[in-house]
């Protein structure tokens, strides 16, 4: 839950970022009325800034999903083959004929 959120707040703050590039970018080329060119390019470099960190946050939480997902598994497999080893140890019958 804490990595979604993070990834969110990232996401937010590159829109933010991108928002006052693009509005800045626009602002140093333009002269008179700019008010419309202005707003339009904060909301473009908001877009973009902000897709491009939510691209990189749904890796991220996809890789961290699979990373777990591949400890859990290699977890269970170290615990069965502890017990079946600690059978054997035990002389506990075991499934060979």
């Amino acid at each position: 839950m804490r990595a979604r959120l993070l990834a969110f707040l990232a996401i937010l703050l590159a829109g933010a970022a991108g928002a006052l590039i693009g509005y800045s970018f626009v602002d140093l080329q333009c002269h008179g009325a700019c008010a419309t060119p202005r707003g339009l390019g904060g909301l473009i470099g908001g877009a973009i800034g902000a897709g491009g960190v939510a691209v990189v946050a749904v890796l991220t939480l996809r890789a961290m999903g699979e990373w777990r997902t591949i400890k859990a598994n290699r977890e269970a497999e170290a615990a069965a083959a502890a017990e079946a080893l600690a059978a054997g140890f035990l002389g506990e019958p075991s499934d060979r004929t």
